[in-house]
């Protein structure tokens, strides 16, 4: 990681246990007979809120990302640029890269389960169902702006599996800490395939690049805390989640550190809703190794070409119905994109969950 990145976890880690600790003197009351609007954080943040002894929720997520042309680090790269000018890394033929990412939707299907053995424990699992659709362009012979046509690819099935623990630090009306740690399991698949359109005008069936794979193939060890604060009306938090594969996966390679730093702030604008809006900075790491079936003269299929620096606004809403149903959205857009070599650029990306304790 770099300087950067460490210097910006030691501030927020910093700034949560001040916060944690401040004065615990707030006008916020908890009113255990009515559920408040503002009393979660936005739906796009994962393991938020801890629950009470033998209480058990069911939530429900769904997310659809679409990502659209591509940019070299801060830099918008057109795709006759990249079918000139980056090299293709897996040989001399051709010598640049020749097929090129025009668009990719991204739609997930999040179950979750939560259930408080104790006051100061909750459990949870997360199970993902995911559906990947990209357009590709190809260039082509081996040089040159002639384009021979477009393709698509699609992929699907069940994501890696998320299990893990929310853990109690500190609690009372105004502030509220807790740690976040959690195994994710390697459960999607790492060998989908499609057809694709060669420089040669060719079809065949190819391995897809990374991005277009369902799982990470590694046992991922993911740790964070995450702050909660209520005063009024109004609600803040921040938390902090760094992952970590732990191991290579059986193609040889493993996804790189990602560190993840958002902060939020809702109002209750009446009795069922209230409003958000979040940042989020993204930092995270290239592919360490590669899947030797996996060389296509494309721009996904090198493993430099992933992580980067991002930062994303998010805005929301969130509702309570019939004191009981937990409804809420929000709506992500990209501030800053810092990709590490050619990637495609995030476009938007909508949030929608349904969430029910008893």
């Amino acid at each position: 990681m770099s300087f950067f990145t460490k210097t910006a976890c030691a501030v927020a880690i910093s700034f949560l246990s001040i916060s944690a600790q401040a004065n615990e003197t707030g006008d916020h009351q908890h009113d255990h007979t009515k559920i408040l609007p503002q009393a979660h954080a936005p739906i796009g943040v994962m393991g938020d809120h801890m629950h009470n002894k033998g209480e058990f929720m069911f939530s429900y997520r769904y997310m659809d990302m679409d990502m659209a042309d591509n940019t070299q680090g801060r830099h918008n790269i057109s795709s006759d640029e990249i079918a000139t000018t980056v090299p293709n890394v897996f040989g001399d033929m051709p010598p640049t890269v020749r097929v090129v990412p025009q668009t990719m939707t991204t739609k997930m299907h999040m179950l979750g389960f939560m259930y408080a053995p104790t006051n100061d424990l909750t459990l949870m699992l997360m199970l993902n169902y995911i559906e990947r659709e990209m357009t590709l362009t190809t260039y082509a012979g081996m040089t040159g702006t002639t384009q021979l046509g477009d393709f698509d690819t699609e992929s699907s099935g069940l994501g890696d599996t998320k299990v893990g623990l929310l853990y109690r630090l500190h609690d009372n009306d105004t502030h509220h800490f807790h740690l976040n740690a959690n195994w994710q399991i390697p459960t999607g698949d790492l060998e989908e395939e499609a057809e694709v359109l060669t420089p040669m005008n060719m079809r065949t069936t190819l391995r897809m690049p990374y991005a277009m794979q369902l799982g990470s193939g590694s046992n991922t060890f993911e740790l964070g805390t995450t702050y909660n604060g209520y005063a009024n009306k109004s609600n803040w938090g921040g938390q902090i989640m760094y992952s970590k594969a732990l191991d290579t996966n059986d193609e040889g390679y493993q996804v790189g550190d990602k560190l993840q730093l958002t902060a939020w702030y809702g109002h209750q604008l009446n009795d069922f809703l209230s409003s958000s809006i979040r940042l989020t900075y993204i930092t995270s790491d290239e592919i360490d190794g590669m899947d030797t079936e996996i060389t296509a003269p494309v721009t996904t299929a090198n493993p430099e070409n992933y992580g980067g620096n991002y930062l994303n606004a998010s805005f929301g809403l969130n509702t309570v119905i019939a004191n009981k149903h937990r409804v809420a959205f929000e709506y992500t857009v990209p501030l800053e994109q810092n990709a590490n070599g050619v990637q495609m650029k995030m476009d938007k990306m909508f949030t929608v969950g349904y969430q029910i304790a008893f």
